[in-house]
């Protein structure tokens, strides 16, 4: 199948945006930035681990409220300034043109992400591709997040193939390894120049950004 299910927080938005969308200095906004995305991480890996499932968008909110306690921000209005600039991400600059050019060459793209439909339908509206994925599946559905099985399942469920006829894009180590783990055929995106994680799983190639993809899967 060419099927081509790619993770969405920091793979094709950018999840460092917010800070610089309500203008914060950059030194602060990078430290607030690491943080918030660690802690929003860990929560929903140990939520999971502790069968204590919330959505994304709460557990998004809970780690930047710890963020900016730690860091001692106290503006009230810059939590919720935040978490709206979050449900507008910016997309990475290369991303549509490899979009289409995949959509082109006969691929179907679809979403497997931890954020909850409503916040991936808003993600997918504010770049203008709501008609280039024909499925956005959410990680909400199982109650579970990355890298449980369950969550990478919900592909193999919906397009009614087994994980390794399909490609899954991501630029997050650990959810690369998982999914190869699981059986997909995997593409990490490695963005950051970041090792290989130690953890079980055969990623199958690894490229810096995602106008490398097309050319890849093409060949």
């Amino acid at each position: 199948m060419r099927v081509c299910l790619f993770d969405a927080y920091g793979t094709l938005f950018d999840v460092t945006s917010p800070t610089r969308a309500v203008g914060l200095p950059a030194e602060t906004g990078a430290r607030l930035m690491a943080l918030w995305r660690e802690r929003q991480l860990q929560y929903t890996w140990l939520r999971t681990l502790g069968n204590a499932y919330a959505d994304f968008e709460r557990v998004t909110a809970e780690a930047l409220a710890f963020a900016l306690e730690a860091l001692g921000l106290t503006d009230e209005t810059l939590a919720a300034r935040l978490l709206e600039a979050y449900r507008r991400l910016t997309p990475f600059a290369e991303a549509e043109a490899a979009l289409h050019r995949l959509r082109e060459a006969g691929m179907r793209l679809a979403l497997l992400s931890n954020g909850t439909p409503a916040m991936l339908t808003a993600l997918l509206a504010g770049a203008g591709w709501g008609d280039l994925f024909e499925a956005v599946l959410s990680a909400d559905a199982v109650g579970a997040y990355k890298t449980s099985p369950a969550v990478y399942r919900l592909a193999e469920r919906h397009f009614g193939a087994p994980a390794a006829a399909m490609t899954f894009i991501s630029s997050n180590g650990w959810d690369a390894q998982a999914a190869a783990a699981h059986g997909f055929r995997v593409v990490w995106c490695n963005r950051a120049g970041q090792p290989r994680e130690r953890l079980p799983g055969e990623i199958w190639k690894e490229i810096r950004m995602l106008d490398e993809l097309p050319g890849l899967l093409e060949a």
